[in-house]
């Protein structure tokens, strides 16, 4: 099986608002990654150069093994993005058909697209038309159990050239609630010729095999499993693919690897925004290393940076704790 680019091991990072903006997807990238997506970009907010839209999308231009997400409900302004955004140097572009919030599907796009297949069809055409690179298409199983319609979408996004096609294994109506269905994204595969990637519970290695062995797809994208594990993706790689294994960090490496990322979203986002965004990251990161409850509170209601800087490493090496007892 062929993939756009050199998008290998099949290992993918999804695109998860909020969450993989550009120092989350770099440092998961360090550590080994087939493939990192940007945060989902309405295509509308692109072209108005709506504040905090084009940053989303900068670790996408002009590096190979990352994919800039454009999401939209027109297709002149879907074209026109994706034009823009291969001339800043984009190397693969990905079209959001999966998305289930409320505000993108009543708006019409995202997983609402799946309700409307000719509509969604122009959609794709218009941007794999406007630009050069790969465009990959993102999708679920359905918009409810009634309208299973992934194959069949698949198929015919393969004949206007979409090279690779990820599947969400719920239908838009599930949300994220109950279980992803694996075994029901070997429709997709059977359905087309181009790599078909597995997405939704994917959270370890064994998750991984299972999700493969079940669907047959050529790989795997993987979501929340990566927070508070940035080397995920390279351990799911190594360990099924037999690429080079992570050095994952332990003690105080792994502290400065978090005060490196805590740094990078402030310098990103801003001291004050970056507070509210990091605090999230450093929950994930605690949760890993099973910090106490007292330092764990101490460090989400510290008031300053600086603060938070010195807390830190209390927090995350259990050395430290076991001094303090």
């Amino acid at each position: 099986m062929s993939f756009p680019l050199s998008l290998t091991p099949p290992v993918f990072l999804a695109p998860m608002a909020g969450i993989t903006d550009l120092p989350t997807r770099s440092l998961v990238a360090r550590f080994g990654a087939g493939l990192v997506v940007s945060e989902m970009i309405a295509s509308g907010e692109w072209l108005t150069s709506r504040p905090g839209t084009r940053e989303k999308a900068e670790l996408g231009l002009g590096i190979e093994g990352t994919a800039v997400q454009i999401a939209g409900r027109e297709a002149a302004p879907m074209a026109e993005a994706a034009r823009m955004i291969e001339a800043q140097g984009a190397r693969l572009i990905d079209i959001n058909m999966g998305c289930p919030a409320k505000k993108v599907t009543q708006g019409a796009s995202g997983s609402a697209l799946m309700k409307t297949p000719d509509h969604a069809l122009r959609l794709i055409e218009a941007v794999v038309e406007a630009v050069n690179v790969p465009v990959t298409l993102k999708t679920r199983l359905g918009w409810d159990d009634d309208m299973l319609n992934a194959p069949d979408i698949a198929r015919r996004a393969e004949a206007a050239g979409i090279q690779m096609i990820t599947i969400h294994g719920r239908t838009r109506c599930q949300f994220y609630k109950g279980r992803a269905d694996w075994a029901a994204i070997r429709g997709v595969v059977e359905a087309v010729d181009i790599p078909v990637i597995a997405n939704g519970d994917i959270v370890d290695t064994e998750t991984a095999r299972a999700a493969l062995a079940q669907s047959g797809a050529d790989g795997v994208m993987i979501g929340r499993g990566v927070q508070g594990r940035p080397w995920l993706l390279a351990q799911v790689a190594h360990d099924i693919y037999g690429t080079p294994a992570p050095v994952v960090p332990q003690g105080a490496e792994f502290t400065q690897m978090v005060l490196d990322h805590y740094d990078d979203l402030l310098r990103f986002y801003g001291t004050k925004l970056g507070l509210r965004v990091a605090r999230k990251h450093l929950g994930w990161y605690m949760d890993h290393a099973a910090t106490p409850d007292t330092h764990r509170r101490a460090v989400l209601t510290a008031r300053s940076v600086e603060e938070t800087m010195v807390l830190l490493p209390a927090a995350l090496d259990p050395a430290q704790w076991e001094a303090a007892a």
